[in-house]
Parts: structure tokens; sequence; C-alpha cells
């Protein structure tokens, strides 16, 4: 009955060292994009959309890593000094170096993802929506890992070509969001680079396109196993409502 109850107990240790390994680490995509479009427009990713999220998954104890289309140097701005939290991660050499060393997709094993987050700012509106590479890894979190994909703000623009296995748009009959037409300068120029509207691209793919119409108020939506806020002050509540969802799977 000894050697029973031990044989059982390193079957059972086994089993789950195989599941932690595969469950227990983030992926955050990232945009090599450095200007809007062919402009010279200074574009860049979040870095409070980044740091925020990055901070959750780390404190819970998830492992993060970055990936980017063309993997190496991302460029960040939208920087805040004066929260504790970003100045934190800029003096972090460590960090910083992270994000000029991030992943090409080829490099991305996808069965040790759980979650799939894609970080915003201007830059995410270019290189990586249309990345198959990209795609392909997402939809593999989300369908062969039973993962989750989420996305904070100008990030939703990757929502758009994301398809499951039986062609069906990922975003097709779920509650999403993303950075809104209401808010987006559509006058400008840099919004004339833009390849599409999120919000339009989006309804036009079948979600249900929700959004708080006071703006900068930490608006978040979870549906099932996609995970959507609408811009950088819902960066830490889409992260969370991300590792909730994980820990029910």
């Amino acid at each position: 009955m000894q050697k029973l109850i031990s044989r059982f107990l390193i079957v059972f240790l086994l089993v789950s060292c195989s599941k932690k390994e595969i469950k227990e680490k983030i992926l955050i995509v990232t945009s090599n994009q450095h200007t809007y479009g062919n402009t010279k427009i200074n574009a860049s990713n979040h870095f409070a959309e980044i740091v925020l999220a990055y901070d959750e998954f780390i404190n819970a104890g998830y492992d993060v890593d970055f990936v980017s289309p063309k993997g190496g140097k991302i460029w960040v701005g939208y920087i805040d000094n004066t929260n504790a939290t970003q100045k934190r991660y800029l003096d972090d050499e460590a960090f910083m170096s992270r994000l000029t060393t991030t992943m090409s997709p080829n490099e991305v094993n996808t069965s040790e993802y759980i979650a799939v987050y894609y970080g915003g700012g201007g830059a995410a509106m270019f290189g990586v929506p249309e990345n198959k590479g990209i795609q392909d890894i997402s939809m593999a979190v989300y369908e062969e890992n039973n993962g989750v994909i989420s996305a904070i703000c100008h990030g939703s623009a990757s929502l758009a070509y994301l398809k499951t296995k039986d062609g069906k748009y990922l975003v097709e009959g779920k509650k999403v969001n993303g950075f809104p037409d209401a808010f987006e300068l559509m006058d400008a120029e840099y919004y004339a680079t833009f390849p599409f509207s999120i919000q339009q691209k989006l309804i036009a793919n079948g979600g249900q396109f929700e959004y708080s119409k006071e703006g900068w108020d930490d608006f978040s939506i979870a549906d099932g196993r996609l995970i959507t806020g609408q811009d950088p002050t819902a960066a830490r509540s889409v992260a969370r409502k991300v590792i909730a969802v994980i820990k029910q799977l």
C-alpha cells in the first residue's frame, strides 16, 4: 500500500509540474514602429500600459516575456515620471534592457503561455495587427492552451484579424473594448495614417463594442477568455481580470 501511495504521489507531482510549466507565463505583445505610418511623427508603445500590467502579472507570480514583430528594440513613450511604478521600472536597468531585446514571433514557444496581453500606444496600430506569426501565437494560446487573450487601448487593433480554427473572428458575438472613435482626433495628421478605426473594425467583425463615454475612468470588459480595456487607466484592471480568469481555468 505504501509503495502504491508513493507511486501515486510521484505521478501527481510530475503531472502538476508539467501543468505548472505550461500555465505560468504571460506574453506581452509590443510594436517595433517608431513613426505614425510613413510620416515623421513619432509613435511609440505606451509605457504605462506595459509596466502597470507587467507589475500586476509579476506580483501575482507569473513569468512575463515580450514579443514584437521584428524582435529586438521597441520604443516607449507617454512616460509619467511622477508615477511611482513607472519611475521604478524606468530606473530598473534589467527591465529596460528587456525592451531592447524582445523576442521575434519565431522565438516564442506557444506551449509555455497561458495568456497574451497586447499593449497599446500609437505604435500598436502598425506591424502587429497584420503579423501572421503573432496571430498564430495568440490563437494557439487561446485555443490549444485554453488561455486568455487581452488588449488595452490601441492594442485592441490586434484583435481585428484574429480568427478561430472554424474561421470565425475571435470577437464575433463578444463584448469588446478598445480606444473608441469618440476620443480619437479623427481630423489629426496622426489619425490619417491609421489602417482602420478600432471601434468600426471590431464591430464589422461581429464584436459588441462597449465603451465609457466619460473616458479615462478605468473601463474594462471581460467576456469569457477575452479581456479588453479602453485606455491607460484600465491597464491594471485588465491585468487583474486576466489573472482572475487564469485562476478559474
